[in-house]
């Protein structure tokens, strides 16, 4: 059976390529996505959301926009690596369906609606709107079934201070209420996610189909400055959410670091922390294989 999931995200280009293999693949039955700021600002992020299901031509699929700043903090973004718009030029055809605000009160009422635990979310971004959802709608929160979020660091270096990560330190507050609720949750951190790099000729050979063309196209536009390899870091979260047995689990005891110097968001392991379960081993050949066959 397909899973069933909702895409919370804020794409970014490693954003566009999973939620595209999510769409493509034939693996998942995606209820809808709803959009935060943090690689950029939300109403770019949701206009690429939209784009992005245009592209598959799903436009069954609603996308609802969320928070737009953090719970307590400035925003932070990574237009470094993702460009002013998100993609780093890539145009996306227009959207066929308008998207619409309130994201939090639609997943609370998605969540409501449907049977407790048969939905998954798959967080590629800040948790602000999963906090959000926690904070107003407790009741709906406790109906997701499983939590995938891309974020943190345990023992590699971190992406946004010396050891944290950029979705975490964008809104430390969320992920510490996130990690405290009791939602069953899986983290994918920079310790997976940096081992899983495409290169030149992996993305040459995506091509053929028009999603499999897209995708392409983003990733060589993440493949910037002449590098020859990047981190997948959001498509890992599919990948994860697809194949578990790809990937080792270890369950942990986290906290989170939330002060304000440069490490605000960092994972701190203590007898005293939140319990998750955090992937630190995968299959690296096994995984770039599925998400290849994705867009085939």
């Amino acid at each position: 059976m397909k899973k069933r999931v909702i895409i919370d995200t804020d794409p970014g280009l490693d954003d566009a390529v999973a939620i595209l293999f999510a769409l493509a693949s034939g693996l998942f039955d995606v209820v809808g996505l709803t959009t935060v700021a943090g690689n950029i600002g939300l109403e770019r992020t949701t206009k690429n959301a939209a784009g992005l299901l245009a592209v598959a031509g799903r436009a069954d699929i609603p996308v609802f926009s969320g928070a737009e700043k953090a719970l307590l903090r400035d925003n932070i973004d990574a237009i470094v690596v993702h460009g002013d718009d998100g993609l780093r030029g890539i145009t996306l055809p227009p959207a066929l369906a308008p998207s619409r605000s309130g994201a939090v009160a639609w997943l609370a009422e998605t969540l409501r609606t449907e049977p407790s635990g048969s939905i998954d979310i798959l967080a590629l971004g800040p948790l602000t709107n999963i906090a959000q959802l926690i904070n107003q709608y407790p009741d709906a929160a406790d109906r997701i079934g499983h939590l995938i979020a891309m974020g943190g660091t345990v023992l590699e270096p971190g992406n946004a201070g010396p050891s944290s990560e950029f979705n975490f330190a964008s809104d430390p507050e969320a992920v510490a209420l996130v990690l405290h609720s009791g939602i069953r949750t899986t983290l994918v951190p920079l310790d997976v996610t940096r081992r899983v790099r495409l290169d030149t000729d992996y993305v040459e050979a995506l091509r053929g189909t028009s999603v499999g063309d897209t995708t392409a196209d983003l990733l060589f536009a993440y493949l910037q400055d002449d590098r020859r390899s990047r981190p997948l870091h959001d498509p890992c979260v599919m990948l994860l959410a697809a194949a578990p047995e790809l990937f080792g689990v270890d369950f942990m005891r986290l906290s989170v670091n939330l002060g304000d110097d440069v490490d605000a968001g960092a994972l701190i392991r203590r007898e005293t922390g939140s319990p998750v379960n955090v992937a630190m081993r995968v299959d690296v050949p096994a995984v770039l294989k599925l998400l290849a066959s994705g867009f085939r």
